[in-house]
């Protein structure tokens, strides 16, 4: 029975990683570079934002003592 469920379990494995394996498998280089996604540049701002604030929050509670 584990035997079974071994060997259906290599079976399974081995289908899924050929089927994601197109173009050369997960180590190929790409053809072409991933294009930016609309509004990176708006979403690196709010991050670094939010990063500013995390770190003047830090700052604030060291000052406190808390």
């Amino acid at each position: 029975m584990r035997a079974g469920l071994g060997a259906a379990a290599v079976v399974l494995l081995a289908g899924l990683t050929t089927a994601c394996a197109h173009d050369g498998g997960p180590a190929a280089t790409p053809d072409k570079t991933a294009a930016t996604p609309s509004g990176y540049s708006e979403m690196q701002k709010k991050v670094a934002d939010a990063e500013s604030a995390l770190a003047k929050s830090d700052e604030d509670a060291a000052r406190d003592g808390n």
